[in-house]
């Protein structure tokens, strides 16, 4: 069995946030390995679909990978490693995903009208990343502008303080976030309309996990027929909203571990 993770993050919040997860992964004798962010190399441009940043997950996980991998990810992560597990199912030892909403059917023909519209920049978060505050007078000011917020406050303070040490930089005087928020409204603006499509023509081959919030708006908003026909039995849920892992991050390290240890040899 695989006893290597690629893991991938969710959209704006880089894999350093996430260390908690990654620690638990590697106490129980996994190598985790992670890109840093997606969506600010040159070489793999945000558009639509995500084809490039695909790539760039495909491309990493080759180049640093010695055994097919359990990919697992979180919104925007999972989704990557969806489209990853479809494109190389060489890579893929199984797929686990983190209350990552696979839009198919009526939902994804809004979702392709919308974009080809213009009327995603309406709808879609990014209409609110766009106008996200992005520059703090130190890391102190990071954290207690974030603890301030409903959503935030609800995030174990361990993971909040990896947010603010990982998540932003030192600029001119100044801390700024280390996620530009035009690259993080491009992949709000560019969700995949096609997962239908493609799950008919080239399903994962590996064995598929889903952990869905049981107060997610995103899962409500996107849909759980599609998650449901990927990962059947093995569709489970986890107290909390779309941001679970950063709220209940040993809980979920721990439901990663237990649906690993369930996947079936290929």
């Amino acid at each position: 069995m695989s006893r290597t993770i690629v893991f991938s993050h969710g959209n704006s919040f880089g894999a350093g946030t996430y260390r908690l997860l990654f620690e638990a992964w590697r106490v129980a004798g996994y190598t985790v390995l992670a890109v840093d962010r997606f969506g600010h190399d040159p070489a793999y441009p945000v558009a639509s679909n995500w084809t490039a940043l695909r790539n760039q997950l495909i491309d990493y996980t080759a180049a640093h990978a010695q055994e097919p991998v359990h990919f697992v990810g979180h919104s925007l992560g999972g989704l990557l490693s969806l489209l990853a597990a479809c494109r190389r199912p060489d890579l893929a030892a199984s797929l686990l995903m983190l209350d990552s909403p696979v839009v198919t059917g009526w939902r994804a023909g809004l979702l392709r009208v919308s974009k080809g519209t213009g009327l995603i920049h309406h709808v879609s978060p990014g209409k609110a990343s766009m106008r996200r505050r992005q520059q703090w007078t130190d890391r102190e000011a990071v954290y207690r502008h974030f603890k301030s917020k409903a959503v935030f406050a609800a995030w174990d303070d361990r993971v909040l303080r990896d947010y603010v040490a990982t998540g932003f930089v030192e600029r001119h005087g100044h801390v700024e976030l280390a996620f530009d928020r035009e690259v993080e409204t491009r992949i709000y603006n560019t969700l995949p309309h096609h997962l239908g499509a493609l799950l008919k023509r080239h399903p994962p081959a590996c064995p598929v996990g889903f952990v869905a919030g049981t107060e997610s708006l995103e899962m409500r908003q996107g849909g759980t027929t599609g998650a449901k026909a990927l990962a059947g039995e093995r569709y489970v849920h986890m107290a909390g909203s779309h941001l679970y892992p950063m709220e209940r991050p040993e809980e979920t390290a721990r439901q990663v571990l237990a649906l690993l240890a369930q996947t079936p040899s290929l």
